[in-house]
C-alpha cells in the first residue's frame, strides 16, 4: 500500500481577526412566524435494541428539516402520512401552508424496524429518497422552483437490504448517460464480533445509471462499501464522481470494492448460477487453488505443467484450466497434493510477494476467490486510493457542523480552532489546495462549548450568522462584526470601537422538542412535531 500523503490544514491569517471582543447581546426581537402542520412530522424514536452513541449520533440527533440549496429559502420535510412537504417563502407576511410534493407508495408504519425516511437534493431536478425500510426512490422532480414544470416522478427504485438513511447525493451528466451517486449509512449488528457492543457503521456507495441512447431504465452499475466503528461527522462524494470525502473520528474501510456490475449484464442466467470450476485463496506470499476431483480420481489422472508464468492442469485426460497467470511464480517451488476430501489443492508461490492478484489466470472467469476477514482488510486499506489517499488529522480541531455553501461542490464542514470555529471547503480538483479556508466565526468554539443542550448548528450559506438551537425552545443567533451606528469608546484601552458581533436569543412558543433546524441567509427554519417556525434574521437581501 502507498503511504497516503499527510496533508494540513492551511488557516488564512486574513481571515483570523485576534483584536475580536466578543459578542454583545442585543435585546431587539426577531419575527417569528409560525405555521402549523396538517400532519405530525414522521419522527422514528430509538428502539430498545438501538442504544449505541452511534445509534444516538445517526439516529437519534437526526435532523428531520431539509434544506433544498438549489433554491433559496425552500424545506422540506417528511409526515405520518407519507407525504414530503415544501415550504418555499417568498415574502414572510404572505406565507401559505406547506404543500405537498410527493406522496411515498409504501405504508411507512407496516415495517417494525424502520429508520427515519430521508431525502437528498441531488441536483435542481433530481431528488433520492429513502421511505427508512431499505428502499431507495431516485425522482425526477423538473425544475422544483417553477410550479409549472414540477412534477415528481419515480424513475427508478428497489430494495437495497435493511433500513438505511441517505447522507449525500450527487447527479452526474455526461453524454452518453445519467447517473446518481448517492452514500446510504446503516448500522447493522455483528454477531460474531464479541469485541465492544457489535455494532458496526456500514457505508454503501451506489451508482444508478441510465444510457441516452436507448430507452431502458434506471438501474444499479455499480456498489462499494465501506465498513468502521464511528458514524462519519461528514461523508460526501466528490462532483465528479470518481471518490469519497470522509470526516470520521475511526477510519472506514472498504470491505466491497464494486466492480462495475453493467460487466456481467449480458451474461446468461444460467452462467451466473453455474457452481465454479475452482476456487482460489491468496496470502502475501502465495496463492491455493482448490478443484473438486471426479470420485475415484489417482494421481495418475492428473498432470499438472508449472511454469515462470504459465500453468497447464490436465484431468483425465481432459484440458482443465490452461493460460497465462496474472503474475509469476517460483515453479520449481510450487507443489500439489490430492486432500482426503477427493479435492485437488495446488500451492503457488508467487515471485512477487505482497503483490495482490486480482484473477488467477488472465481472462479466465471460471474460478471464484474466497476471501477471508483478514484478506479483506488487508485488500480494504490498498483500495482506499478509490476515494482519496490524502489524509488529514484534525487531532483536536472539534468538528461542529457541515453547510452547503455551493450545491454544485461538496458541502464544506466547520471545525474549531482554538477559540475561533473554521469553515473549509473541499476541493477535489486542486491536490494542493484540497481544504480551502473560507469563512471565521470568532470566538463561536469557545462559545458553543458551554452550550450543553444544543442539538443542531448551522450557519448562512453567505457566512452572515451561525446558529444553534437547543433541544427545546431556544436559538442562539451569532453574527458577524458589523460597524456601529453609534460610536462606542473602550476605556480599558482608550480607543473606538469601530464594529460589534451581536448575539440574539430567540424562544420558540412551544413545548415540542426540536426535530430540524436549517438556516438560509435570511431566515432560521426550525421544526417541532407539529409546528414549523421562521425566525427572520437578515433583512438584507
Amino acid at each position: 500500500m502507498e503511504v497516503a500523503a499527510n496533508c494540513s490544514l492551511r488557516v488564512k491569517r486574513p481571515l483570523l481577526d485576534p483584536r475580536f471582543e466578543g459578542y454583545k447581546l442585543s435585546l431587539e426581537p426577531l419575527p417569528c412566524y409560525q405555521l402549523e402542520l396538517d400532519a405530525a412530522v414522521a419522527e422514528v424514536k430509538l428502539r430498545d435494541d438501538q442504544y449505541t452513541l452511534e445509534h444516538m449520533h445517526a439516529f437519534g440527533m437526526y435532523n428531520y428539516l431539509h434544506c433544498d440549496s438549489w433554491y433559496q429559502d425552500s424545506v422540506y420535510y417528511i409526515d405520518t402520512l407519507g407525504r414530503i412537504m415544501n415550504l418555499t417563502v417568498m415574502l414572510d407576511t404572505a406565507l401559505g401552508k406547506p404543500r405537498e410534493v410527493f406522496r411515498l407508495p409504501t405504508d411507512l408504519t407496516a415495517c417494525d424496524n424502520r429508520l427515519c425516511a430521508s431525502i437528498h437534493f441531488s441536483s435542481s431536478t433530481w431528488v433520492t429518497l429513502s421511505d427508512g425500510t431499505g428502499r431507495l426512490y431516485v425522482i425526477g422532480t423538473g425544475e422544483r422552483g417553477n410550479s409549472a414544470s414540477e412534477k415528481w416522478e419515480i424513475m427508478f427504485n428497489e430494495e437495497l437490504g435493511d433500513p438505511f438513511i441517505i447522507i449525500h447525493s450527487i447527479s452526474l451528466l455526461n453524454a452518453e448517460e445519467h447517473s446518481i451517486a448517492t452514500l446510504l449509512l446503516r448500522i447493522e449488528k455483528e454477531e460474531l464480533d464479541m469485541k465492544g457492543s457489535g455494532f458496526y457503521v456500514s457505508l454503501e456507495w451506489v451508482t444508478i445509471s441510465k444510457k441516452n441512447q436507448d430507452n431502458k431504465k434506471y438501474e444499479i452499475i455499480k456498489r462499494d462499501i465501506l465498513r468502521g466503528k464511528s458514524v462519519p461527522h461528514y461523508a460526501a462524494i466528490e462532483p465528479d464522481g470518481n471518490g469519497l470525502m470522509i470526516v470520521s473520528y475511526k477510519s472506514l474501510t472498504f470491505v466491497q470494492a464494486g466492480q462495475d456490475l453493467e460487466e456481467n449484464m449480458d451474461e446468461d442466467i444460467s452462467e451466473k448460477i453455474k457452481e465454479p470450476l475452482y476456487y482460489w485463496q491468496q496470502t502475501e506470499d502465495d496463492l491455493t487453488v482448490t478443484i473438486r476431483l471426479p470420485e475415484d480420481s489417482t494421481k495418475e489422472d492428473i498432470q499438472i505443467q508449472f511454469l515462470p508464468d504459465h500453468i497447464n492442469i490436465v484431468l483425465k485426460d481432459h484440458q482443465f484450466l490452461e493460460g497465462k497467470l496474472y503474475s509469476s511464480i517460483d515453479h520449481e517451488s510450487s507443489t500439489w497434493i490430492i486432500k482426503e476430501s477427493n479435492s485437488l489443492e495446488i500451492s503457488l508461490i508467487k515471485k512477487n510477494e505482497g503483490l495482490t492478484w486480482p484473477e488467477l489466470v488472465i481472462g479466465d472467469k471460471q474460478g471464484e476467490l474466497i476471501r477471508d476477514s483478514a484478506q479483506c482488510a488487508a485488500i480494504a486499506e490498498r483500495l482506499m486510493h478509490l476515494t482519496s489517499e490524502e489524509l488529514v488529522n484534525l487531532g483536536s480541531n472539534q468538528y461542529l457542523f457541515s453547510v452547503i455553501v455551493d450545491p454544485k461542490e461538496m458541502p464544506c464542514f466547520c471545525l474549531r480552532h482554538d477559540v475561533d470555529a473554521l469553515l473549509w471547503q473541499p476541493h477535489s480538483s486542486k491536490q494542493d489546495d484540497m481544504w480551502e479556508h473560507i469563512a471565521t466565526f470568532n470566538a463561536l468554539g469557545y462559545v458553543q462549548a458551554s452550550k450543553r443542550d444544543k442539538k443542531f448548528f448551522a450557519c448562512a450559506p453567505n457566512y452572515s450568522y451561525a446558529a444553534l438551537c437547543e433541544c427545546l425552545r431556544r436559538v442562539f443567533i451569532y453574527r458577524q462584526p458589523a460597524p456601529m451606528s453609534t460610536v462606542l469608546y473602550n476605556r480599558k484601552e482608550g480607543r473606538q470601537v469601530g464594529q460589534v458581533a451581536k448575539q440574539q436569543v430567540a424562544s420558540l412558543e412551544t413545548n415540542d422538542p426540536i426535530l430540524g433546524f436549517q438556516a438560509t441567509n435570511e431566515r432560521l427554519f426550525v421544526l417541532t412535531t407539529k409546528n414549523l417556525f421562521l425566525i427572520k434574521v437578515n433583512t438584507e437581501n
